[in-house]
């Protein structure tokens, strides 16, 4: 071999580690080393679905990362977006009905953060009416469980006393929430360690009265866990990310004490849509502007199986967005979102044996009890005024 041709070979060879070495940083920012491989490889898979003869009840939580001062455009801006939410909500959605016949639900999660009262009350007239719930959102950095158990403390009680909003617990009385984590950044797990600082998170959210988490998926984010289609409990253990192991909600099982609920949306590759027309993208049940709610996307939902084990004939689709993103809300309040909701209608007409629910974050929360308990029929309506007995939160609330 002569001198030119190992040159040659040397040169390919650099290229060819280089070009591996960007797509395994690549793949490590995006988070893919942690789930792409369950997502493939599941150790667990249900049956395809039958869409004819399979009897499935499907429940769909929406859950907004409800954020009227995304992109810090001041007050005013800021009351005009959430009293868009007000208003337009009931003229776009309210002549739907699900198969237990209530509207499209709405859970607004609503940063601490971000509190602004006048907001807060747009939102809750629009609770009031039957068209959804108000729970919490934190954006922290550099925290501790102290700071972040008084945050979460004076919110609570804030959205109670002040608003009127927010469940209670019906063994202590006390209010409950349901949360999601600014940042995906749940129980301190950024590699960097930013939008967090408190690994420790889980006993001072149960602590503080949250019955479930509801962060997740947050791929392409590195926050995302391993743990993916799945409902679980995570319990408190050293270190950051405690929540990326735990015991999974089954049919006759009691969760374990001192645990949260985990209840994440599904996330799969969609083999469907291709970048460069080889490589699958990603369906985390994200609704944007760019990848609206469809049919096509709802069929993706229901098949990534997330159940309580024992229970496949419950299927639970917990989505995502963030609601006050200007482009967002514009297309929540357009014909591509109310179309969804009629192809639904339509889709359980020809498949009447799919029945499909709208419901709360807290209702969803529920019917996972109620799938462990054996439940036949799922109880849907868990208004503020007639809630179902059951107890949502494990440990003690302050």
């Amino acid at each position: 071999m002569n001198a030119q041709t190992q040159d040659l070979l040397r040169g390919m060879t650099r290229g060819i580690m280089n070009a591996a070495g960007v797509v395994s940083r690549r793949v490590r920012e995006r988070g893919l080393d942690r789930w792409a491989a369950a997502a493939l490889f599941p150790t667990e898979q249900l049956p395809p679905v039958d869409w004819n003869r399979d009897v499935l009840d499907v429940f769909i939580a929406i859950c907004d990362h409800f954020e009227p001062d995304w992109g810090r455009p001041g007050a005013e801006e800021a009351l005009r977006r959430a009293t868009c939410w007000r208003e337009e909500y009931p003229r776009w959605f309210g002549a739907f009905r699900d198969c237990s016949g209530r509207p499209p639900q709405h859970s607004f999660f609503y940063p601490q953060d971000e509190y602004r009262p006048e907001c807060v009350d747009q939102i809750a007239e629009l609770c009031q009416l039957g068209y959804g719930d108000v729970e919490i959102h934190l954006h922290h950095d550099h925290d501790t469980a102290d700071q972040l158990r008084e945050k979460l403390l004076s919110f609570r009680d804030e959205l109670v006393n002040r608003h009127g909003l927010l469940r209670r617990d019906q063994v202590t009385g006390k209010p409950v929430y349901g949360f999601i984590h600014g940042n995906w950044a749940l129980c301190n797990s950024r590699p960097d360690g930013r939008w967090c600082g408190v690994d420790q998170e889980i006993p001072v959210l149960l602590e503080t009265g949250c019955y479930a988490d509801f962060t997740f998926p947050s791929a392409p984010s590195p926050t995302q866990p391993g743990l993916i289609n799945q409902i679980y409990y995570a319990q408190d253990r050293p270190g950051p990310r405690a929540h990326e192991t735990g015991l999974r909600a089954t049919l006759g099982k009691s969760p374990p004490d001192e645990s949260l609920l985990m209840i994440p949306g599904p996330l799969r590759f969609d083999w469907q849509r291709k970048k460069f027309g080889l490589i699958p993208k990603v369906e985390n049940a994200d609704l944007l502007a760019s990848h609206p709610p469809s049919l096509e996307r709802w069929r993706l939902w229901v098949e990534a199986g997330v159940v309580v084990a024992g229970r496949p004939d419950w299927r639970f689709v917990k989505l995502h967005t963030h609601g006050c993103n200007p482009a967002n809300q514009k297309m929540w309040f357009s014909e591509r979102v109310a179309n969804f909701h009629r192809q639904l209608a339509e889709f359980h007409r020809n498949h009447p044996n799919i029945r499909y629910h709208y419901v709360t974050a807290y209702e969803m929360a529920a019917l996972v009890r109620q799938a462990e308990q054996g439940e036949a029929e799922p109880v849907i309506d868990l208004s503020l005024e007639a809630r179902h007995d059951l107890e949502l939160v494990r440990g003690e609330v302050r």
